[in-house]
């Protein structure tokens, strides 16, 4: 990594711990509410996907802390201490004797951890930006993509481990060893303390505003006279150019919030189909089999994803021209989940039909929404910093990120509906009717792309 800035090692290390533990955790949640505790399908999808939503719901605050309070080198180290707390509590559920102590502890440690990692969220990916001299565009390009390698990296070596220590040494020691690399993580953004670059909250910058300007105070003040020119001699001109930035970027973000309905399912009703199938087993060079089942399978989205950014950022990105814009990527990728889930439905229907499965054959939907998520992931992720006005670059992160907790929550409400409707979440009708939600939102966010530079440009010709 000697073509990134030693700081950003750091967070590119601390990422990868991270990372380690909460897909560690994650990939076996499923499994362990339902084979564990007796929780239904139905139910045991509700609960991931609201795990998820509070993770990506609680960045706002930790947005809100970084580019206010603390900064995002305190807040990052602080909010870690509780992650890392949220993980002993975890740890201990399966300790207790009654289903109904395992259930509150196991709610209670997911909450604790659903407030840790949310709340560095926001600020880890901005605190990467802000290590890369002059914001060089193809520096920044690279640091996020080596970000979301490690992150990859951490994810995959978790799928493959903590399956396996389920196995050996049981539920309490699964939940535990991810806990270990929580504190590693904390570890190594603590050593990197005195190369980082320090961006200091707004509170410590200097105002230009003639009042004290609040995003929302702005986009009342614009919603009752229908104007951003008359806010300016209120709020001053950066404060409302910020506001109108602000708004240009979520009408846009708003579109992706379905992707991550689809992707998120990978931990819970792609879980539960893989249960369904036959396991594939892998001789090994020593002898015996390696098992790959519904929890190793997982390991196929970022192993896939470490072979196929590099292949795509380097031989790719570069010979695409126009296609390669960063919102062409992200609508392609919102195109090519609703395939994704399309080949689930194939395979769901399949099943249904009696037919014994490998669980390879998931292998197919695993490889187009690895694909997708390549190009609307780590795209946005670059697209939300680079975009962001400089006042409100953790904020912005925080929406990114709030898109993936609408996501969650549309899962929820969505298998709360089709539940009521007689319908198995885990079918045919299920996995088809998201397919169907992503292909129609992927029109729209095309359309409202197209119009982005234009209000843009009109933001930036604002004068006093």
């Amino acid at each position: 990594m000697s073509f990134l800035p030693k700081q950003a090692r750091y967070i590119v290390g601390t990422e990868a711990c991270e990372r380690f533990n909460f897909y560690g955790l994650k990939s076996i949640l499923t499994l362990y509410m339902v084979g564990m505790l007796g929780f239904s399908q139905e139910m045991s999808i509700s609960v991931v996907h609201l795990f998820v939503a509070i993770v990506y719901l609680t960045p706002l605050i930790g947005a809100w802390l970084s580019d206010k309070v603390w900064g995002r080198y305190k807040t990052i180290l602080y909010v870690s201490l509780l992650y890392c707390v949220g993980n002993v509590i975890l740890a201990l559920a399966d300790l207790f004797q009654t289903v109904d102590t395992k259930t509150a502890v196991l709610f209670l440690g997911l909450f604790v951890i659903g407030l840790g990692s949310g709340g560095i969220k926001p600020c880890v990916s901005s605190f990467l930006g802000d290590q890369i001299p002059n914001k060089d565009e193809k520096m920044m390009t690279r640091a996020y993509n080596v970000f979301y390698w490690s992150i990859n990296l951490g994810s995959l070596f978790s799928f493959l481990v903590i399956p396996a220590v389920r196995n050996y040494a049981g539920w309490s020691c699964a939940f535990a060893v991810p806990g270990i690399f929580m504190g590693l993580a904390t570890l190594c953004f603590w050593l990197g303390r005195k190369h980082y670059l320090m961006v200091p909250p707004t509170r410590q910058l200097p105002s230009h505003s003639n009042k004290k300007a609040s995003i929302w105070k702005i986009l009342q003040h614009v919603v009752v006279r229908g104007n951003w020119q008359t806010a300016i001699p209120v709020f001053g001109l950066t404060a409302v150019k910020d506001a109108r930035q602000m708004f240009n970027i979520l009408m846009l973000f708003i579109f992706i919030i379905p992707f991550w309905s689809l992707f998120d399912q990978t931990a819970s009703s792609w879980v539960l189909q893989g249960s369904q199938m036959t396991a594939m087993n892998i001789p090994l060079p020593w002898g015996g089999t390696w098992s790959i089942g519904p929890a190793e399978i997982q390991s196929a989205n970022p192993l896939l994803v470490m072979i196929l950014v590099p292949l795509i950022s380097t031989l790719i990105y570069p010979h695409i021209g126009k296609l390669g814009h960063p919102l062409v990527r992200m609508g392609s990728g919102i195109f090519l989940s609703a395939l994704s889930f399309a080949a689930v439905a194939w395979i769901q229907a399949r099943i249904d039909s009696g037919e014994q499965l490998s669980i390879a054959w998931q292998l197919i939907p695993y490889i187009v929404l690895t694909v997708s998520e390549i190009l609307l992931s780590t795209t946005g992720l670059e697209f939300a910093y680079t975009q962001a006005p400089a006042s409100m670059k953790s904020t912005i992160a925080s929406f990114w990120l709030l898109t993936t907790f609408a996501g969650n929550l549309l899962v929820f409400i969505i298998t709360a509906i089709i539940d009521a409707l007689g319908v198995e979440a885990v079918s045919f009708s299920g996995f088809i009717t998201y397919s169907t939600m992503a292909l129609v939102v992927s029109i729209c966010f095309a359309i409202s792309a197209k119009f982005y530079a234009k209000r843009k440009v009109a933001i930036e010709s604002m004068r006093e």
